[in-house]
C-alpha cells in the first residue's frame, strides 16, 4: 500500500530551486567568486613572500604575548610549524591558513550581527532556531552540492560551505551570552540613561564576552573541520593532500597531512582560547 502513494518530487523541486539560484542571481555570485577568489590568492601571495622561518618567528612571538607570556607555548607553536615545513607542506598550510582565516572571519560577520538580533527578539529567536538546527545536524557533504553550483569549484565554494557549517555556534552563543546578562546589571545601565547601543556596546557585548568567544573557537574549529571536506570540490591545502592519500591508499603521506592539520587545530585553538580569556 505504501509504494502505491505517489512519490512527492522533492528531488526535482530542490534541483529547479537550485538552478533557478543560480541563473538569477548570477550577477551576485560570479562577482563573489571573482573578487572573494582574487583577494584569497592575494593573502596567499603575500603570506609565501615571508621566508617560512619569518613566518614561524612572527607566530612564535604572537604566541608569547597572547598565551600568558609563558615560554612553553611558543616553542610547541614553532615546533609544530616546523614540522609542517620539514614534511614539506607549507604551500599546504598557507592554503588552508587562508581559507580557514576567510572562512571564519565571514562567519563571525554574519554571527555576531545574527546573535545580537535574536537576543533582542523572542520572535526572531523562535525563526532562527530552527534554521540553525538545519545547518549543523544537516551532513557537512550536502553544502558541497549548492557550494558547486552558485561557485564552480575552488576554494571559493570551500569557504562558502564553511560559513554555512561553522557560523550556527557565533550565533547560538552570541545570543546566549546577551542573555544570561543579570537583568539588575540592565536595570542600573537603563538607570543611568544609557541608550541601546551604548548599552549593548557598554554593557552587554563586553559581559557577554567570554561566551561570544567561544562561539568564535568552535566557529573556527568547524571551518578547519571543513578542510577535508572542501578539498572534493577543488579546495587546495591539507586537505588535498588527505584526500589523494585515501583515494591512493597511502596510509604514510595521509598521516603526516592529517597530523599537520591536528597541528594546525590545536594552535588555532589555542590562540582563540587564550583570547576568550583576556
Amino acid at each position: 500500500m505504501l509504494n502505491m502513494l505517489p512519490i512527492l518530487p522533492l528531488s526535482d523541486w530542490a534541483n529547479s530551486f537550485v538552478e533557478w539560484l543560480t541563473n538569477t542571481f548570477s550577477f551576485i555570485f560570479d562577482p563573489i567568486k571573482t573578487y572573494l577568489g582574487s583577494i584569497m590568492q592575494f593573502i596567499i601571495s603575500l603570506l609565501e613572500l615571508l621566508h617560512p622561518f619569518v613566518f614561524i618567528i612572527i607566530i612564535m612571538v604572537l604566541a608569547f604575548f597572547v598565551m600568558n607570556r609563558k615560554i612553553i607555548a611558543p616553542i610547541l607553536v614553532g615546533v609544530g610549524l616546523f614540522f609542517i615545513y620539514n614534511q614539506d607542506l607549507w604551500d599546504q598550510l598557507l592554503n588552508t591558513m587562508t581559507l580557514v582565516i576567510i572562512s571564519s572571519l565571514l562567519s563571525v560577520i554574519i554571527g555576531i550581527p545574527l546573535g545580537i538580533l535574536m537576543s533582542k527578539s523572542d520572535r526572531f529567536q523562535a525563526v532562527m532556531k530552527p534554521i540553525l538546527d538545519f545547518m549543523q545536524t544537516m551532513p557537512a557533504f550536502v553544502y558541497l552540492i549548492p557550494a558547486v553550483a552558485f561557485f564552480g569549484i575552488g576554494m571559493v565554494p570551500g569557504v562558502f560551505a564553511s560559513i554555512i557549517f561553522a557560523t550556527p555556534p557565533t550565533i547560538r552563543l552570541t545570543n546566549l551570552g546577551i542573555r544570561q546578562i543579570s537583568a539588575e546589571l540592565i536595570e542600573a545601565s537603563d538607570a543611568f540613561g544609557t541608550t541601546s547601543m551604548q548599552k549593548l556596546i557598554k554593557v552587554q557585548l563586553p559581559l557577554a564576552k567570554a561566551s561570544i568567544m567561544a562561539g568564535v573557537n568552535q566557529t573556527v574549529m568547524l571551518a578547519l573541520s571543513m578542510v577535508v571536506i572542501a578539498s572534493m570540490i577543488g579546495a587546495p591545502g591539507l586537505g588535498r593532500d588527505v584526500l589523494s592519500s585515501l583515494q591512493r591508499a597511502e596510509v604514510g603521506s595521509g598521516f603526516v597531512a592529517g597530523l599537520s592539520i591536528v597541528i594546525l587545530a590545536i594552535i588555532i585553538d589555542r590562540f582563540t582560547q587564550s583570547s576568550k580569556n583576556k
